[in-house]
């Protein structure tokens, strides 16, 4: 179940300058560190995964529902279920995160698309939890651009406190380089809507631009935040986010440089290889401690990429768990070490087998009995 990917390139240099090609030939292995454990099933497009200081596991299914695990067991009652979600092709209730103080004030903040009149938009809303119910207690961004494609839709909150939302460019890929439009950006705000005041743009939500789709973020022990992003065909990118940086799209792609706009170059890209990256997570325990690990949409695999001291170079690629539960769309890990995935095989391009799609939990190996 694991692939090793070798070609890296042999002289690697600081990804300002280049980034890490990877290539197709692999070495199968089987001694995955973690013992895995499917533990919920016959849902809907698990979109993304929060877990409470409480050990509460909240997902989201693209189809407009928030539902909860708790002690291993699926509430069979939504918390919420959103009616107005656009849940064909990539739209419908994506990102959720939990407040900082979940415990204290049951903030729970998601992202999710619906149409008004004949066009599509995504909007970030925060919900308050009562007894495993949610309600609406306020919109924090509305009017992003939505469609059918490249709604991005991650949520993230980051060691500052602020929330951050990665959006797609909606099938309109001008508007990634559109520093009027929130459509293909990673934007920045604040847990009550607001801008924050050291935004890289004056009274603006974005943080960075240039994204196609993005659909992961996460952050290092370090604070170095990453990023996944779609390229149009291939070269999809796994970046270091930095504030108010431009990221290409649609100037460029892969390791092309423009000469109209200074471009961050990814940490590392597929070159000829699709993966569809997705959610992506930081391991800071556990056999895989120090890893960026990206789910694979399109790969079907987990990829795990060990990186230099400093987080700013991959040092090696591995491929686990490939072909063996298909698509795969989000990563998280919990305070205990464990890991969860989610599968996307009910999402219209997958295959799907047998009870999908399913959350799936890795043990670390040692914390077994």
């Amino acid at each position: 179940m694991k692939n090793s990917i070798f070609g890296v390139l042999s002289n690697i240099l600081s990804h300002r300058r280049n980034a890490i090609n990877v290539k197709s030939n692999v070495v199968t292995s089987n001694n995955i560190p973690y013992a895995i454990k499917v533990i919920a099933e016959n849902i809907y497009v698990p979109w993304a995964i929060a877990i409470s200081d409480e050990g509460k596991l909240y997902f989201t299914e693209r189809s407009g529902a928030i539902r909860m695990i708790e002690d291993g067991k699926l509430n069979p009652q939504p918390l919420i279920t959103f009616r107005a979600p656009f849940s064909r092709g990539e739209g419908g209730l994506m990102g959720i995160a939990l407040d900082p103080n979940f415990s204290q004030n049951h903030f729970i903040y998601v992202m999710h698309t619906y149409s008004e009149g004949n066009k599509f938009y995504n909007r970030v809303v925060r919900l308050l939890e009562q007894n495993n119910k949610a309600s609406i207690d306020k919109i924090l961004l509305d009017k992003i651009p939505g469609g059918q494609f490249h709604n991005g839709g991650r949520l993230k909150i980051g060691p500052d406190q602020k929330l951050y939302v990665t959006t797609g460019d909606a099938g309109n890929s001008a508007l990634a380089q559109d520093l009027t439009s929130t459509a293909g950006k990673i934007l920045r705000i604040e847990l009550d809507g607001t801008i924050p005041k050291d935004n890289p743009f004056t009274d603006s939500p974005v943080y960075s631009l240039g994204h196609r789709n993005p659909q992961g973020i996460t952050w290092n022990s370090k604070n170095i935040m990453y990023s996944s992003d779609h390229g149009p065909t291939a070269h999809d990118e796994i970046n270091i986010l930095k504030q108010g940086a431009n990221y290409g799209w649609p100037l460029v792609q892969g390791n092309e440089n423009s000469e109209a706009v200074e471009i961050q170059k990814p940490l590392i890209q597929s070159g000829e290889v699709t993966w569809a990256p997705s959610g992506i997570a930081f391991i800071d325990k556990g056999p895989w401690q120090g890893k960026l690990l990206v789910a694979n949409l399109r790969g079907e695999q987990l990829l795990s990429l060990t990186l230099n001291e400093k987080g700013t170079e991959v040092n090696k690629i591995d491929s686990w768990l490939q072909n063996e539960f298909g698509r795969l769309r989000e990563v998280v890990q919990a305070n205990d070490g464990s890991i969860y995935l989610t599968t996307s095989n009910m999402d219209g391009r997958g295959n799907p087998r047998l009870a999908d799609d399913k959350i799936i939990q890795l043990i670390p190996q040692d914390s077994v009995v």
